[in-house]
């Protein structure tokens, strides 16, 4: 058994769509949880097994995963007929497995410290800056119109997920922007946002 702890618009709200995306959502159980928020909003759920009481949490069978890339890389292999990953073996599933890996050790970590002014020689030198990020995913998307190519992916839903939260972050570059509007076109984005807005109006009128 398949259950994902899933607290609406959090980072978790990205493993719901792939969930839709995958076509899988009826051999996922998804487990409304709470999570504390930056706003102050919310409290740590003991139902949840995620060690820090955050999301998303996806548990099999009693087997605990956390992270993004984790629980993506487990459910497209799990489900491959999916198509949401490339085959296992191939030049393009090596580029996959690097984008998510460098979105979570990379990508987020730079966002969010420049998000919060944070700056410092030895995070550049280790992580890189906004600039890297913005030329890696440039000439990826050069060569498009995906960050894999011709197809969408897993990939892409989870890369160009911290814009699509915080649309005043994304850089003044039209080949990001187009990107990150394709993403957010596709149906199952729009009954994802459906769902948790109306779970996040049903918690407001609790």
């Amino acid at each position: 058994m398949l259950t994902l702890f899933h607290a609406p618009q959090s980072r978790s709200s990205a493993l719901n769509t792939l969930i839709d995306e995958m076509g899988i959502a009826d051999r996922v159980e998804i487990r409304q949880t709470d999570i504390p928020r930056i706003d102050g909003t919310g409290h740590r759920d003991p139902a949840n097994p995620h060690p820090e009481g955050k999301v998303p949490c996806l548990v099999h069978d009693g087997a605990v995963l956390t992270e993004r890339g984790c629980i993506i890389l487990y459910l497209t292999g799990l489900f491959p007929e999916s198509g949401m990953a490339p085959k296992p073996g191939t030049p393009e599933y090596a580029a996959y497995m690097t984008w998510l890996f460098w979105y979570g050790s990379v990508m987020e970590p730079v966002l969010i410290l420049d998000w919060a002014k944070i700056d410092h020689p030895a995070l550049t030198a280790s992580l890189r800056g906004q600039p890297e990020i913005v030329a890696r995913l440039r000439a990826a998307l050069q060569k498009g119109p995906w960050l894999l190519g011709d197809e969408y992916s897993a990939a892409d839903l989870l890369c160009h997920s911290p814009w699509a939260w915080f649309p005043d972050g994304m850089p003044d570059d039209d080949l990001i922007r187009d990107w990150v509007a394709r993403c957010q076109a596709r149906p199952a984005v729009a009954r994802s946002r459906a769902r948790d807005a109306a779970a996040m109006a049903a918690r407001a009128a609790a």
